[in-house]
């Protein structure tokens, strides 16, 4: 199993707690139609990021697949122009 983990920053001019329920309301329901793709949350962060999403694969190749897969990529349509900062994590359980 494999852990994602990103940290956000929304640009300035951004409603962020409209945008964080905005990218939950894309991102998470991705659970259970992209492969290997086990869980997602996207929560408010604080100490200097906006919000955090945490997800779960059952693979790196799956981490992998997700990152391409034609609905993550129509998601982030929603919302990639909101953000101003990305930091990413990845370990293997």
């Amino acid at each position: 199993m494999v852990k994602h983990i990103v940290l956000y920053r929304l640009k300035e001019n951004v409603d962020k707690e409209a945008a964080v329920k905005l990218i939950a309301s894309v991102l998470e329901p991705l659970v259970g139609q992209i492969p290997g793709l086990l869980h997602l949350e996207i929560r408010r962060a604080y100490n200097g990021m906006d919000y955090a999403l945490y997800s779960e694969f059952e693979s790196r190749e799956a981490l992998s697949a997700y990152s391409v897969h034609p609905l993550h990529l129509e998601a982030k349509t929603h919302f990639s122009h909101l953000l101003e900062t990305r930091v990413a994590a990845d370990y293997d359980l």
